[in-house]
């Protein structure tokens, strides 16, 4: 049976390989990986990418798609039917997961709380975790229930739908310009924090 075949297949054979180089390469000082680090990041990058899908792809082709549908073209129906569904279910449970393995991370090395205080053992981290938390509000509070509408999963007024449209759009914005800052506290912190990996 070949694993590509499936998600799941690939998914489950990117953990066994992860596995195998773990142990192949174990160094005499034990094993040197940080498991909730390493959850984090393949959550954080499933989150920000899929951000990033959907403000560099997906809205800019829903919008050409709208704008071609009254000269014969396909229309935005299939993305918003089979896509958008689909990628937002894991863009909102990667954005809870990645903020879940973040804080266990912070609490694990001890500064959860130095990194919400904005204290200076932990101030870039602690920007990180705050742009963190702020978008994954978004992405529950703004983005989730105004797609909904948008989607057509709940019913509403075109008013409500087309108020949806500039809240929802708004929110994914301010997390794609707050994902840059976010991701450099994030890659710089361990030059701020004694050397902890995060």
């Amino acid at each position: 049976m070949n694993p590509l075949k499936s998600i799941p297949g690939t998914i489950i054979a990117g953990f066994v390989l992860a596995l195998i180089m773990v142990f192949a390469f174990k160094t005499g000082n034990g094993n040197p990986v940080e498991w909730t680090i390493w959850i984090h990041a393949i959550v954080g990058v499933l989150w920000i990418g899929l951000l990033y899908y959907f403000n560099f792809v997906q809205v800019p082709a829903v919008g050409q798609a709208l704008a071609e549908a009254d000269s014969g073209g396909p229309g935005a129906a299939a993305i918003n039917k089979y896509v958008a569904p689909r990628a937002l279910a894991w863009f909102r449970y990667a954005a809870l997961l990645t903020w879940l393995t973040g804080a266990a991370a912070l609490a694990k090395y001890g500064i959860l709380g130095d990194a919400f205080m904005l204290k200076e053992n932990a101030i870039i981290i602690g920007l990180g975790a705050w742009m963190g938390t702020i978008m994954l509000f978004n992405v529950w509070v703004l983005i989730w229930p105004n797609q909904k509408k948008i989607l057509g999963m709940v019913e509403s007024t075109p008013e409500a739908i087309a108020k949806a449209k500039v809240v929802a759009l708004m929110a994914s914005r301010t997390n794609t310009l707050l994902s840059i800052p976010m991701l450099l506290a994030m890659t710089a912190s361990q030059y701020h924090n004694g050397g902890m990996p995060l």
